[in-house]
């Protein structure tokens, strides 16, 4: 690894002379796998250098972060001075960082071990529960645990205990949801139905009174109250060429915005894509299915959406071992989740300033949706193209059929009496 990252036989002589010499090069392919460029391993490799000397760092034991600390300041202000004063405080910032990963990649750097957050037990015995008993998601059990989490940091806050928890305390949270969060009707239903499974459950176990399950009331939602709201299709047209360009995050993001406007699919979908799942021969390529799995669609793979994904992935990382199609673009390389992926999408969708609900892919769900509508598919078939479980899950993209809903109102109802 030294004689690829310098020129200089000196050089790579007194790297591979210098202490910890297997060490440090364990820790310097671990950062090439991750996909490193070779001007970041080499300023690791000199970091690395100079930790171990200033820290006289031997082959065992444990460090703690205070000894890095010390290190880091001894290195900085050494003499000569080897820094502007201006410089010395990022030098400090990368020699600390340095010490930091490398020594926690040997398993050697001590950390305090952090406080368990209030009711931290309960939230886990409740997601053994979820786990075991229910059989959901991993994704539900992680957004009924947060919300649980929130409830409980909020009441042993306030120097109560699950003993304590009233209706009161429960109607507050309820609350705060709408006025603090902003939340929908919908979102509140769904954090509701949360709270009294998790609360129904700590009756069972004795955590809390018995009967306040019972008094958790839903907040009604009416079917379809709400339009389906994304940007038109011009205004897509738009988003995705402003994506143009040469740059990587441009040639990414456009290939990733493609895929949620024309294909109008959910972010879980495009973030499992992997590269087995594209038929280049064929020109398809398969998607499972986020809300009827293992269920798998084939989709064909239209031009400008074959053009865009096989220009990113000329530029995608190919030392990476991840199959994922969607990559970070910086190390450690590794797939997108969907909180990236929704990132990328309201990054590109704020510039337009557009009045909508949602800033993230399910806009773009909307507009593919609505586009279908207008070309003159039925419900049915806009259905199975965006794979919804039922027929009312798209029927509420009628109400955005405006031409067809005044052919209905102009209708004559003449006889029918």
């Amino acid at each position: 690894m030294f004689d690829q990252l310098f020129t200089c036989r000196r050089t790579v002589q007194r790297y591979v002379a210098a202490p910890m010499s297997d060490q440090r090069l364990g820790y310097l392919h671990h950062r090439a796998d991750q996909g490193a460029a070779g001007a970041t391993l080499k300023s690791v490799a000199a970091y690395q250098l100079a930790v171990t000397r200033t820290m006289d760092l031997q082959p065992s034991g444990e460090i703690c972060l205070e000894e890095i600390h010390a290190a880091a300041d001894r290195w900085v202000s050494r003499t000569p001075l080897h820094h502007a004063r201006k410089d010395a405080a990022l030098a400090r910032a990368i020699f600390t960082s340095t010490a930091v990963r490398w020594l926690r990649f040997l398993g050697r750097l001590h950390e305090p071990r952090k406080a368990d957050a209030p009711g931290a037990a309960l939230v886990a015995e409740y997601a053994h529960y979820m786990r075991a008993e229910q059989g959901l998601a991993p994704s539900t059990v992680y957004t009924r645990c947060k919300s649980i989490g929130e409830l409980l940091r909020r009441l042993f806050a306030d120097g109560h205990g699950m003993r304590d928890l009233t209706l009161v305390d429960l109607d507050d949270a309820i609350a705060r949801k709408g006025i603090r969060d902003g939340c929908t009707r919908a979102s509140i239903r769904t954090y509701v139905y949360t709270l009294r499974s998790f609360v129904r459950y700590a009756e069972r176990r004795q955590w809390c009174a018995p009967g306040l399950a019972a008094g958790i009331l839903v907040p009604r939602v009416y079917a379809s109250e709400q339009v389906p709201a994304g940007p038109t299709w011009d205004q897509v047209r738009r988003l995705c060429a402003d994506a143009q360009g040469d740059t990587p995050a441009q040639i990414r993001d456009r290939a990733l915005l493609l895929l949620f406007a024309v294909y109008g699919l959910r972010v879980g979908e495009v973030r499992r894509l992997r590269l087995d799942d594209i038929d280049w021969h064929a020109e398809v390529f398969t998607v499972t299915r986020s809300k009827q799995r293992p269920r798998m669609q084939r989709y064909p793979l239209c031009q400008p959406v074959g053009d865009a994904l096989v220009r990113y992935l000329r530029i995608r990382p190919h030392s990476c071992a991840q199959r994922e199609i969607f990559l970070s673009l910086k190390a450690p390389i590794r797939p997108l989740g969907n909180s990236a992926l929704w990132q990328v999408v309201n990054r590109r969708l704020r510039p337009l300033d557009l009045p909508l609900r949602h800033q993230g892919p399910h806009a773009l769900r909307h507009a593919c949706a609505t586009r279908l509508l207008q070309q003159g598919l039925s419900l049915w078939q806009i259905g199975e193209y965006l794979g919804h479980r039922t027929p009312a899950a798209t029927r509420v993209y009628a109400k955005v059929d405006l031409e067809n809903l005044r052919r209905v109102a102009d209708a004559s109802l003449e006889g029918l009496a």
